[in-house]
């Protein structure tokens, strides 16, 4: 099995191999979400896998890195990003906006990535408890993925420094409205010396991505990863491919997020034109940065296809704004990523 190179044929193994692969595990997951007992845990699991499972979908294609493997590369990123939507589903519609909930519900994220680690009640801080052991069932199922891969213990560090950043962010963006920046700034100044230069709102949408730990845990069903390629991948997604993919996710997310009055990063840039050359400068990034990689047009294709996916948005066209600027960032980073914008726009109508 190949790696795909091409626009047309990274869509097409997407549209024939990954696609009817998660939504087989995604119907599985609903079918346990179901049979939850607590009501309002029912509600945001079945919530989360209906509204989220393009979040799935996107994530899966790097199952294709794990070739013959695709299909156990896809049952672990499935699990996973399920397990992240429905936290965020539980952390979005909190009443409590206890930190310390928050970090309990986020411990599954890190134990999912560690093979033998014991299950605690990660609900031990909410008053909603009976999940039937859906929560349970998703880690045991990320971890049963990881005890095949033969270089584990290769990755596992790279692996939870990415769920730390993740986790951490997700503490720090659920609190009180007026905590949340502060907290966001302090967590920023901590990394700040390890970083390259950015502003604390991009190190936050850098950190809430998931696609590194899904790179990283493809490329090990099929490579024994050195651990110079291991720091590779994994500073190459962290933070440039992570920062672009949750950019662009926040960019098309802002009128709902005024609507809403939710935390959005895109609010803190000056003006549009401040806006619009650090995105090129994330994409300039996020495409220097993966031309080391083995594989190196694959990973470009999903920075394109990126870009043509979150652009071609329906929510896009209702803010003209945004719709502005993804023309000129779909002019600007060339014809692959036209490709996906004119094919989600076909699909889309």
């Amino acid at each position: 099995m190949s790696i795909p190179v091409s626009p047309w044929t990274l869509m097409l193994e997407t549209r024939l191999k990954v696609i009817p692969t998660v939504r087989s595990y995604l119907k599985s997951w609903e079918f346990q979400a179901q049979k939850i007992p607590n009501p309002e845990l029912r509600k945001q699991a079945l919530d989360s896998l209906e509204v989220k499972q393009f979040h799935c979908e996107g994530g899966s294609i790097y199952g294709l890195l794990a070739k013959q493997h695709c299909q156990e590369a896809i049952k672990f990123i499935v699990a996973y990003q399920t397990i992240s939507d429905y936290l965020d589903n539980l952390c979005d519609r909190s009443d409590s906006l206890d930190p310390k909930d928050f970090s309990a519900l986020h411990e599954s994220l890190v134990d999912a990535l560690t093979p033998g680690a014991p299950h605690t009640n990660y609900y031990r801080m909410r008053g909603d408890q009976a999940d039937g052991g859906y929560l349970h069932a998703l880690v045991r199922t990320c971890q049963d993925v990881l005890c095949q891969l033969p270089h584990y213990a290769t990755i596992a560090p790279a692996l939870h420094e990415l769920a730390h950043y993740y986790c951490d962010l997700q503490v720090h963006k659920h609190v009180r409205v007026e905590e949340r920046v502060p907290r966001l700034k302090t967590w920023f100044a901590l990394h700040q010396t390890q970083l390259p230069e950015m502003r604390w709102y991009e190190f936050s949408a850098c950190a809430g991505s998931t696609l590194g730990i899904f790179c990283l845990v493809a490329y090990a069903f099929e490579h024994k990863l050195s651990d110079g390629l291991i720091e590779q991948v994994k500073n190459s997604y962290f933070p440039w491919v992570q920062g672009l993919h949750i950019l662009l996710d926040y960019l098309i997310d802002q009128e709902e997020d005024r609507v809403n009055g939710d935390l959005n990063f895109c609010f803190y840039y000056k003006n549009y034109d401040d806006m619009l050359e650090r995105f090129k400068h994330f994409m300039q990034k996020a495409t220097k940065s993966v031309s080391q990689l083995p594989h190196t047009r694959f990973h470009q294709l999903i920075n394109q296809a990126l870009l043509g996916v979150y652009l071609s948005d329906k929510k896009v066209r209702r803010q003209q704004e945004v719709q502005t600027m993804a023309k000129q960032l779909i002019h600007w980073s060339g014809e692959p990523a036209a490709f996906f914008f004119r094919s989600r726009l076909l699909i889309a109508h």
